[in-house]
């Protein structure tokens, strides 16, 4: 039985040795190489780190932060990302948060580091890489090992301003990464081309399937997303057959007319997920691809990756939102009202948050009983055994077609002029109108007023006439605001909050 991710690292050490692991552009581990590394990174940190311990890892996503990430693991440690670009306050919080007491970095990264002055042991992975491997020592770690045991965690944004580590266990990721490749069909024969931040869960599943299935990671570089003729080079270059990206990354490539000068052609499986996936965007990717498979999938961090999938098997018209499909194998996904009575399945359009039980979701938010109390819990509908399930803040409905539908965040439905409304049907409006690529809207509380932003070709007046044919008049955004590009997160969905900012600024 499964118990430990890293056996997928000695399986496939084992069966694919010579086989490239994982790779960027100035290096290439093979499984047996990072084996190796990690083994010894694991060896040097035995005794210094205690059992279920953070490690945090100051770096850049390469194959030698794979390598401290298993490394931590051996030695029977968790790890946590620290993106090298935070800001020292955010970086103090989340060691604080964790009460670290070692942090692993390289030498690229090692002075940025020291300049912080964060007053935490430090360590470089390439002096990690020269330790002696002790077979006796991994073996002792191991014997301990739980499948409940943290594997990782990580930090995302709070409503009150001070991050959240979600913490995730080996069974939630064995569980997922077996369904999802098995489902997904992803092979040994795959390469999959890593857009995703390392603190960011969509790479799990890219570092996960591959270290299951023996597929190659190619590890993209941030730069060529701001180049999408070099981009294009890189996939076709390196043959990336799998993209689990952001929907975000994915539009990059058609608004920037990506296609219009190379289509890479190994390209099979097209997973998506982190927004709604704009259909227009969808079918310029569909045309490219037209035997590829096409995955929306939709999950928070908590609930590690993804809970629903949907395949794209028909044909959707611009302005049409995606389902987000049926649960995953061995996950419970429902909506319950707002009296918190669940929504039958039977019951059509009536819209709920969604609820998710089962191994896969998280071990709750790293010290910080409060708020794992307040989204972690137990199931009010079930009142015969317990049954934790973690409150998404996510609406959605059942349609007529048997599937689940997403309405938005719940902080997105907004009372305007008397009437609720879902700010995501608007942005589904906009789509309806010729020549708009991106959209965006918020709602501005203290004006009690609905900002459009948009990118296109399109004139206001065009927009104010088109939506005036599809929407209420109290649903219309009072004020539109044309961009140039959508300000994105790291995590490649839209920035609102810089895209507020950046309005007020004008004005």
């Amino acid at each position: 039985m499964l118990t430990n991710v890293l056996q997928w690292l000695e399986c496939s050490a084992k069966s694919f040795g010579d086989k490239v692991a994982a790779e960027d552009e100035k290096k290439m581990y093979t499984y047996r190489e990072l084996q190796g590394y990690a083994k010894r990174i694991g060896s040097s940190l035995v005794g210094v780190i205690a059992k279920n311990e953070p490690v945090a890892v100051f770096m850049e996503k390469s194959p030698e932060m794979l390598a401290a990430f298993f490394g931590i693991v051996y030695a029977g440690g968790f790890y946590v990302t620290v993106d090298t670009k935070h800001p020292k306050t955010r970086v103090e919080s989340i060691l604080n948060t964790l009460e670290a007491r070692i942090i692993i970095t390289d030498e690229a990264n090692k002075a940025k580091l020291t300049r912080l002055e964060l007053g935490i042991k430090t360590v470089t992975v390439e002096e990690l890489m020269q330790g002696e491997i002790s077979e006796e020592a991994l073996l002792a770690v191991r014997k301990k090992a739980l499948d409940v045991d943290p594997l990782y965690a990580i930090f995302t944004s709070g409503s009150t301003g001070t991050p959240k580590g979600v913490v995730v266990s080996h069974r939630s990721v064995i569980d997922f990464i077996e369904n999802f490749t098995r489902m997904f069909n992803i092979t040994g024969d795959d390469v999959i081309g890593n857009q995703a931040p390392f603190d960011f869960d969509v790479s799990t599943k890219d570092i996960y399937s591959c270290l299951k299935t023996g597929a190659r990671l190619v590890i993209i570089p941030k730069s060529k997303f701001s180049f999408p003729t070099k981009l294009l080079d890189y996939l076709e270059e390196k043959q990336v057959t799998t993209l689990i990206w952001a929907v975000s990354a994915l539009c990059i490539v058609t608004t920037l007319k990506g296609f219009d000068y190379k289509r890479p052609e190994h390209i099979n499986k097209v997973i998506f997920s982190g927004e709604a996936m704009p259909v227009i965007h969808l079918n310029e990717w569909k045309k490219q691809y037209p035997d590829a498979m096409f995955v929306n999938v939709y999950g928070p961090t908590e609930i590690t990756c993804n809970c629903t999938y949907y395949v794209v098997d028909k044909e959707y018209e611009a302005g049409e939102a995606l389902p987000i499909g049926i649960p995953f194998p061995n996950e419970k996904v429902f909506l319950l009202d707002e009296e918190d009575k669940l929504i039958d399945e039977k019951c059509t359009d009536k819209t709920g948050e969604i609820c998710v039980s089962g191994t896969s979701l998280a071990l709750g938010y790293f010290g910080d009983e409060e708020r794992t109390k307040a989204a972690f819990m137990q199931n009010p509908a079930n009142t015969k055994y317990l049954e934790m399930m973690y409150r998404t803040g996510d609406l959605a409905y059942y349609g007529s077609d048997g599937l689940m539908h997403f309405v938005g965040r719940k902080d997105f439905q907004i009372k305007h002029m008397g009437h609720r409304i879902e700010l995501g049907e608007i942005e589904n409006a906009f789509y309806r109108v010729s020549g708009i690529r991106r959209a965006c809207c918020i709602y501005n509380q203290e004006e009690g007023k609905i900002y459009g932003f948009y990118e296109g070709e399109a004139d206001k007046a065009r927009i104010v006439r088109e939506l005036g044919n599809i929407l209420p008049k109290f649903m219309l955004p009072n004020v539109l605001v044309e961009v140039s590009a959508m300000p994105l997160t790291k995590n490649g969905k839209v920035d609102r909050k810089k895209l507020m900012e950046e309005t007020n600024a004008c004005n």
